[in-house]
């Protein structure tokens, strides 16, 4: 168990990082492409890939998930290897997957248990082709007990009871779309490796339909409010869970008349009526409400190239430019097109997601 005094060990650690970040900037020389490729070089420290070279120098299960598949593109694979190694021996040491490790390795959860840590952890696994023999037990006994923790063995989704961490992690949502699209994730992945498989009763494009899609755009959480999430109405496409055409295009159009691909996407929501967050959210108000990440944007852009070529070019030359005006790939923008930044808190630079602006 992790006490508060971790977290306060952390939190202060981070704080500095970011105090002198707003005063001391790293600066990359090149185009787009060289900087991104000189981040990438950087975020791999010869143990694992970091999540970014400053505030947020370690390992986050969430974002090496998100980038794995283009690391594996830009030819990558020793190291992604080397990083699953490096985190399931870690995770083991604390008989945990949680969604962080501490630059000096100790796991933990930020701020709660997350549902995604261990789909994205598998994801990483199976399409790295690690070997995973030797830690077959161990991932096993993860996947039952997140069997049991997390999902409602009736229907298959997130118990909407609990809260837990996300990929929104300051919000409080009721078993979110993006959480049961990561569900759908594992339960797909399981069913083509050699570890046990709980979720095979369900069929999750049906279930994700059933409970997320409002005809227009698929709904945040279950509480079915009428506001456009951009995380709801990416991942239950990226990954396949849903391959209808129109609802992609219905979803995307969704996004683009809400504004969060304005100036540049992508925003979580386009305010933060009608969200709960958590009160530790104050510190860094609207850091997850109209704030502009550049985590999801390339995600974006990927769908948006399948029905909108010219727009797709349109949204990568926005982030060109805004890469080699900054001379780095920053964390997250206001809607003014500045780095987010608030008393207690500079946006992070550096960050391993420009592999996904590299495969773009």
């Amino acid at each position: 168990m992790v006490g508060v005094g971790f977290y306060i060990t952390e939190g202060v650690r981070i704080f500095f990082t970011s105090l002198k970040r707003r005063f001391v900037k790293k600066r990359y020389e090149g185009s787009a492409e060289q900087i991104c490729q000189q981040i990438i070089k950087d975020c791999w420290n010869g143990r694992y890939f970091q999540t970014s070279t400053g505030n947020f120098s370690q390992f986050w299960a969430r974002d090496f998930g998100w980038c794995t598949a283009s690391l594996l593109k830009l030819k990558y694979t020793d190291e992604v290897h080397q990083t699953l190694r490096y985190a399931i021996n870690r995770y083991k040491k604390y008989k945990k997957i949680t969604t962080t490790l501490t630059p000096k390795g100790r796991a933990y959860d930020f701020p709660l248990e997350a549902v995604d840590s261990l789909p994205w952890l598998v994801h990483s696994i199976k399409i790295s082709n690690f070997s995973y023999h030797s830690h077959k037990a161990f991932l096993n006994k993860e996947i039952r007990k997140f069997f049991e923790e997390f999902i409602d063995s009736h229907t298959g989704l997130v118990k909407p009871d609990l809260h837990v961490s996300s990929m929104k992690d300051f919000a409080v949502r009721k078993s979110s779309c993006y959480d049961n699209c990561m569900v759908a994730m594992l339960a797909r992945d399981l069913a083509s490796m050699k570890l046990i498989n709980p979720f095979v009763k369900f069929d999750y494009t049906a279930t994700i339909k059933k409970h997320f899609w409002g005809g227009e755009f698929f709904y945040d959480d279950l509480t079915k409010k009428n506001y456009v999430a951009g995380d709801a109405n990416l991942f239950p496409f990226i990954f396949g869970i849903i391959n209808d055409n129109q609802m992609l295009k219905s979803s995307l159009n969704s996004i683009i008349a809400a504004g969060l691909d304005k100036p540049f996407p992508l925003k979580y929501t386009a305010s933060r009526d009608k969200i709960k967050f958590i009160p530790e959210e104050i510190l860094i108000r609207n850091y997850e409400s109209d704030s502009i990440w550049m985590h999801m944007g390339p995600l974006y852009v990927k769908l948006v190239q399948q029905v909108d070529p010219e727009l797709a070019k349109k949204y990568k030359n926005k982030y060109t430019e805004l890469i080699e005006k900054h001379q780095n790939y920053l964390e997250v923008f206001f809607p003014n097109e500045k780095p987010f930044s608030s008393p207690l808190f500079y946006c992070d630079s550096g960050m391993l997601w420009a592999a996904n602006y590299l495969t773009l």
